[in-house]
């Protein structure tokens, strides 16, 4: 396999998402995510917009400094499946992180289900976000806990255009009435 060859590198991506979805479906039933709480409209193809090369802006609260962290990343992205799947690459050259997005449409429940790999311990992180995009904003969803208190954690596609979108993602500590919203990812086609 060539380290440039983008087939080669497509493959092994694919492959290795492969291994992690067989991953998911061992966990133990309590980590599934959890649904959200309206009927799911999701569809083939509602992840095509992110096929391709982008830069990203990312800027991320730090809790500890309390301030805001900014700096730049790069992604490509694949649908497959006849778009029932999504695959997103993600690079931080300078924070020596990459990571790997899997997006996945339950077609019978007309729900996504959104799960992340960190390159550093190959692990799938759970519990995947599920949701819907609805009018053009995808919504994203999981139940958590910080410190063994229940939280409810979510991320958020919008402003989709053909060259340009927006990711960020929030916590909430009061059952989804307030949101602290701590990371945004500004995308722009490479």
């Amino acid at each position: 396999m060539s380290e440039h060859d983008p087939d080669d590198q497509r493959r092994a991506l694919l492959q290795s998402a492969a291994g992690l979805l067989l991953a998911q479906a061992a966990l133990p039933a309590g980590a599934t995510p959890a649904a959200p709480e309206r009927k799911g409209v999701g569809q083939p193809g509602d992840f095509d917009f992110l096929n391709g090369h982008w830069k990203i802006r990312h800027r991320r609260y730090k809790t500890d400094v309390k301030q805001w962290d900014t700096f730049e990343g790069e992604a490509s992205c694949w649908s497959i499946l006849k778009g029932i799947a999504s695959i997103e690459e993600l690079r931080i050259p300078a924070r020596d992180f990459s990571g790997t997005g899997i997006r996945l449409l339950d077609v019978k429940n007309r729900l996504w289900h959104d799960y992340w790999v960190n390159g550093k311990s190959g692990v799938l992180t759970p519990p995947g976000q599920t949701g819907v995009f609805d009018n053009g904003v995808g919504t994203f969803g999981a139940e958590d806990t910080d410190d063994g208190k229940p939280i409810k954690v979510r991320g958020v596609w919008d402003r989709i255009t053909p060259t340009s979108c927006r990711w960020f993602q929030g916590v909430s500590k009061d059952g989804g009435k307030t949101w602290d919203d701590n990371w945004f990812m500004d995308w722009t086609r490479a």
